[in-house]
């Protein structure tokens, strides 16, 4: 039997990640939205209160926390720095849900809680984690050459004495301004493919690291999304995450390992922007005198309860998709097929829901008068980055067929 009833401890760390969406991050959500590029000075209060939950042991509000795939003395130990030993994947991904049901841009500013801080939760080496265990670390690796393809990464690092020099461009790095690391994925040789694609962590002080423009985006305005260059930028040798040696056979499956770890993450926060536009919507309906019923065949009722039903159960499937992926990744099980799977459903289902309630709730939704027409801005972003939603299917397909990336393009 599967139980699906969340744990006391995650339901409390869940509550107080709710708190915060509906206290700090609702009332000012309208405010960053159309002040794009203003920095939220109220996430200054949000910084203190996550180091001061890390520092006690309790799980981060955010979602950048992330275990280790194998059972290994090391990778315990790294999980242990990072307080990440009973549940830590299902822990962030209900904070990352419950954070981006008050907004997702806002989410995505949370100091020290970038996407990159995942990618060293997945792949650093203890003595980085105590060295990157505090930064804010954003990740950088889509390029102007290259958008869904992560093997295509061009920008390259070369090992000068005790330093890696890195030269390139990447774009639409989200909190690429505020953070104060970087994570990079680059090549050590560009002869060796997609092997010898490294990531390394770029502190933001670095020589030859500079902020090229500010993307202006449909949504989450209230992330900063930035455009990078490396210009003979330099960063100490120990810098590069986990084994610096090149290994043709297992290609770059060291750094790809960090999706699965953020996969389930972004379908959470998906999920959580569906959840908050069902609940606005359910209002609405209610208000024109329309409430969907669970004792009556949706074909009986109004066309609008029925789309209601539909997309209420569009939500609990990749609600329980997010679940079963960050559940695997807790209890060591590898989790590529279904973190893609989550991510898939959920980016599909964020989309689908938002700009249906849209419509659903006419003039009301398309004004600003609700957070609705936000919302459906907001969502698109989820099914694009961290995969775009074709690329997961591909990747679902290659693992249920059995196919490698060659044989199925």
């Amino acid at each position: 039997m599967i139980n699906l009833e969340l744990p006391k401890k995650l339901r409390a760390s869940a509550n107080q990640a709710h708190q915060v969406a509906s206290q700090i991050f609702r009332p000012i959500s309208r405010k960053y939205d159309l002040g794009e590029h203003e920095y939220p000075v109220e996430l200054d209060t949000m910084a203190a209160m996550v180091e001061g939950l890390a520092d006690s042991g309790t799980q981060k509000i955010g979602g950048a926390a992330g275990g280790r795939e194998d059972d290994s003395e090391t990778n315990s130990h790294a999980t242990e720095l990072l307080g990440n030993t009973n549940g830590g994947n299902m822990s962030a991904l209900l904070n990352a849900l419950e954070t981006s049901w008050g907004d997702v841009g806002l989410m995505l500013s949370i100091p020290y809680q970038g996407l990159g801080n995942a990618a060293i939760a997945a792949v650093a080496t203890d003595e980085q984690l105590k060295r990157f265990g505090k930064v804010w670390a954003s990740m950088a690796i889509t390029e102007p050459s290259f958008g869904s393809d992560s093997a295509a990464v061009t920008t390259t690092a070369v090992l000068d004495g005790d330093e890696w020099v890195l030269n390139g461009e990447k774009i639409f790095v989200t909190a690429g301004e505020r953070s104060t690391h970087i994570v990079v994925w680059a090549s050590v040789d560009r002869s060796l493919g997609r092997a010898a694609i490294k990531s390394f962590v770029v502190p933001r002080d670095a020589p030859g690291l500079s902020v090229a423009r500010l993307e202006h985006k449909l949504g989450i305005k209230a992330s900063d999304t930035a455009v990078l260059l490396l210009q003979d930028c330099r960063i100490p040798k120990d810098n590069i995450l986990g084994s610096p040696e090149v290994n043709v056979e297992k290609g770059f499956a060291g750094v790809m390992q960090t999706f699965d770890n953020t996969r389930p993450l972004v379908a959470a926060m998906a999920v959580g922007v569906a959840r908050a536009a069902l609940e606005e919507l359910r209002a609405v309906l209610k208000e024109a005198g329309i409430e969907p019923s669970y004792d009556i065949p949706a074909n009986n009722q109004t066309a609008a309860a029925a789309e209601f039903l539909r997309m209420e159960a569009d939500y609990e499937a990749a609600y329980l998709l997010s679940l079963r992926a960050a559940w695997m990744a807790d209890n060591k099980k590898p989790n590529s097929l279904e973190a893609s799977m989550s991510k898939a459903k959920a980016g599909r289902t964020g989309t689908d829901v938002t700009l249906k309630a849209v419509e659903l709730a006419g003039t009301i939704g398309y004004s600003q008068r609700t957070l609705l027409e936000k919302w459906g801005r907001d969502s698109k972003i989820l099914d694009i980055f961290e995969g775009t939603q074709q690329i997961q299917q591909l990747i679902v397909a290659r693992r249920v067929l059995g196919k490698t990336s060659a044989e199925l393009k």
